[in-house]
């Protein structure tokens, strides 16, 4: 038996993944894997030693290890049980489980709710629904930054949310995309610094090293989403060269900076970053604009991760007949 499905199947699998994201959503958060992750992580760093940088930092190694072993074995043992199913059984269980592990649908959904607050004039609730989308102080957010705060969340969870999960289902399979999901999930839960600064440095640093590749797509994504939906595409991709250096993260800005540029607006987090100086504060319609550009960069980052398939199969043959 295969241990891996075929590449035709497995660019199925990518395309029907993100119909049904598209169609359904995220599952109920009782059967939802990331769920399952992050009590997984909480359960493991209630046990975090609270002292001493090299136990913080031995014991965060340990629990990244863990946390991304028990998500590989995980998926790997779910891919060897779908490839005893026949197609017409497997194709969808797999699509459905590679779903699980990505959301645009939800993305998309929670920068609607920002727009619609701030598009009633209600400062208060937009900040309120910003809850879902990012973890800064929103107390003293006005509707521009507000309405930035959105916009920055669409661009940069297109990477998390979007091509990296389907860059490591293509390279890895079901395995690579669970073992992708454990590692931002850990980066999101304690990747950050304060009490975290040591416990978490590893699975932030890891973090950082499976989104380089991601986040440099997404850019060139969001640039040629642009294009075809008439934003600017040039401005998108000199942004992107220009200032992606801009933020702390080695990869944040090079799809925030994108989509600044594709939308002509200046995207800023106070004290941390400005992206997009010479443009106009962004508003509502701005954010409706950021919708706009993710699904088809999103499809962008899949139809990428399909070609990446047969490819990956094409040099893995090649090496073992050279």
């Amino acid at each position: 038996m295969a241990r891996h499905p075929p590449s035709l199947e497995q660019v199925v699998i990518l395309a029907l993944a993100l119909a049904l994201d598209r169609a359904f959503g995220e599952p109920p958060a009782a059967w939802h894997p990331v769920v399952w992750i992050g009590r997984l992580i909480h359960c493991l760093e209630t046990h975090a030693p609270r002292a001493g940088p090299a136990a913080q930092l031995a014991y965060g190694a340990w629990m990244t290890g863990t946390t991304v072993g028990i998500c590989w074995l995980t998926g790997m043992a779910m891919e060897r049980a779908l490839l005893r199913l026949p197609p017409w059984l497997r194709v969808p269980l797999a699509a459905w489980a590679l779903k699980t592990l990505f959301s645009v649908r939800m993305l998309d959904e929670a920068a609607g709710a920002v727009e619609q607050a701030l598009r009633r004039g209600d400062v208060a609730t937009a900040r309120d629904r910003l809850l879902a989308l990012v973890s800064r102080d929103r107390s003293t957010l006005g509707p521009a930054q507000c309405a930035s705060a959105a916009i920055e969340s669409v661009a940069e969870n297109l990477v998390d949310s979007c091509a990296a999960p389907a860059l490591s289902y293509a390279l890895f399979g079901l395995p690579g995309a669970a073992a992708y999901r454990a590692i931002n999930t850990l980066d999101a839960m304690i990747g950050y610094r304060g009490r975290y600064e040591y416990v978490g440095k590893v699975a932030a640093r890891l973090d950082d090293l499976a989104n380089l590749l991601p986040s440099r797509l997404s850019a060139a994504a969001l640039a040629a989403g642009a294009a075809l939906a008439g934003g600017d595409w040039r401005g998108a991709v000199r942004l992107a060269v220009c200032e992606a250096g801009r933020t702390a993260s080695p990869n944040a800005g090079w799809p925030m900076a994108a989509m600044a540029g594709a939308l002509g607006v200046c995207l800023e987090k106070p004290a941390h970053y400005r992206l997009g100086d010479r443009y106009r504060e962004p508003e509502a319609a701005d954010i409706a604009r950021a919708r706009a550009l993710l699904h088809p960069a999103a499809a962008l980052c899949f139809l990428i991760a399909g070609v990446l398939v047969p490819v990956r199969r094409a040099l893995q043959c090649s090496s073992r007949h050279g």
